[in-house]
């Protein structure tokens, strides 16, 4: 299982509302990756903040064409990058096969 890990990366894109709180649906999907003890598998975290638009987390869904946040992008050596905005999808068929 540790190859597995080393050849995918995952990233978390949370965004933050124009009056600066993380929006709700991010903050449940925070609060279940902390209860699943799933955080460790996070690559990196981003930030899509309303107020930037050349903050990393919006240039990283405006070049996927993503609307939804929170989002997971999981990236696989020599595959394209697959794009999630379900947290349970997310989970069931990537994060089962990493647990």
């Amino acid at each position: 299982m540790k190859d597995k890990a080393v050849l995918m990366r995952i990233t978390l894109v949370k965004k933050v509302l124009a009056d600066g709180s993380l929006c709700a649906k991010c903050k449940d999907v925070e609060q279940k990756l902390k209860e699943n003890d799933q955080e460790k598998f996070l690559d990196q975290v981003l930030i899509a903040d309303e107020r930037d638009p050349e903050s990393p987390g919006m240039q990283l869904a405006q070049s996927l064409q993503v609307q939804r946040a929170p989002f997971f992008v999981v990236e696989k050596e020599g595959e394209a990058p697959q794009v999630y905005t379900v947290y349970f999808k997310f989970a069931k068929e990537v994060l089962k096969g990493l647990q």
